[in-house]
């Protein structure tokens, strides 16, 4: 027996669709005869209205549709976590879409959402793309970019300022008295955890007057590279590194393993500092120094923005910067010469 939809009951009650949401939603709104008609109906059919009936006529089914590149990385979870928070908070439900870093999967997804009508689209960590920027321009719904941001585009962001925070790391490292550090980061075509992380690390080393050496540098294309893989070209191209600033925490623990199978002790003889104080880092050992992102609270505030976009409300911060923490643990220490 299928389910019973909202146009049943109007049908049953002879009624537009229409007067059946008003009855439901508003019934004052509604003459009596209609109202006992379509709650008779309601009551025959034993139909229980569901979001996606309610926005065939208010255009709002309190859904959000949220887009993640690689549901497996760590990183999202406390981020997902702080989305639902704030849409409980608010009345939403999430929709969560894994991209797998595939433009094709992207765009099926985004006009999934279109055809489930949602009220507003959180967009995870990928670079905006022109194509990415008009298909979301056609699809005519509130945007947010959560971990990610645009200069070239006017869309609403929630994330942390990666150059200042990769600074902020290098520097300490350099103020513990390294001069030789090592940089695993991400593909300086990534806009947003490739390039800032790195330019990060090099202003930091040109602020203490400190030359930059490419042998010091291995940069990896995706968040899933072999991390180990990383960790041992690094070290071949310059054995005598005595700390490592990695642009994930990822990097660093497989950096951490590759270090101890090889029998270098961290943090005498080489420091490490990851980067996003991913659960994962207070069990490591030694346990991770690594700059903390503010992921619950960057998942949570930019549903709040959103709900702000589709409620039309004032919200004066396009672009919205949360603060960052170097977290210092046992993988790191000041250098004894």
């Amino acid at each position: 027996m299928t389910k019973p939809t909202i146009r049943d009951v109007a049908r049953l009650a002879n009624v537009s669709i229409s007067t059946v949401s008003r009855v439901m939603n508003a019934p004052n709104t509604v003459i009596r005869s209609k109202q006992e008609r379509v709650l008779n109906a309601i009551d025959e059919l034993k139909y229980k209205p569901n979001a996606l009936a309610r926005g065939l006529i208010y255009k709002k089914t309190n859904t959000l549709g949220v887009v993640i590149p690689d549901i497996r990385n760590s990183y999202y979870a406390d981020i997902i976590r702080g989305m639902e928070d704030a849409s409980k908070k608010l009345g939403y439900n999430l929709i969560i879409c894994n991209t797998d870093h595939d433009r094709n999967r992207l765009f099926s997804y985004l006009s999934n959402f279109d055809e489930r009508q949602v009220d507003g689209i959180l967009f995870t960590s990928e670079p905006i793309t022109p194509d990415y920027h008009k298909e979301l321009k056609r699809l005519r719904k509130p945007v947010v970019l959560v971990s990610t941001h645009s200069l070239d585009y006017e869309l609403p962001s929630v994330r942390i300022n990666d150059e200042e925070a990769a600074y902020d790391a290098a520097k300490h490292l350099i103020e513990s008295g390294h001069r030789s550090i090592g940089w695993i980061g991400f593909d300086l075509s990534d806009s947003i955890a490739g390039l800032p992380r790195y330019q990060g690390y090099i202003r930091a080393h040109r602020d203490f007057g400190l030359s930059i050496r490419q042998e010091n540098i291995h940069l990896v294309s995706l968040w899933s590279d072999d991390s180990l893989d990383a960790a041992h070209r690094l070290f071949l191209q310059n054995p005598d590194l005595t700390a490592v600033f990695t642009a994930s925490d990822e990097l660093a623990i497989g950096l951490l393993c590759y270090l101890n199978e090889r029998g270098i002790p961290v943090p005498e003889q080489v420091s490490v500092i990851g980067f996003d104080n991913i659960r994962m880092s207070r069990f490591t050992i030694p346990k991770l120094t690594t700059v903390a992102q503010p992921m619950y609270e960057i998942g949570y505030r930019s549903v709040e923005k959103l709900h702000a976009r589709i409620e039309g409300a004032e919200d004066p911060i396009l672009r919205e910067y949360l603060p960052h923490e170097l977290v210092l643990r046992s993988s790191t220490r000041a250098l004894v010469e």
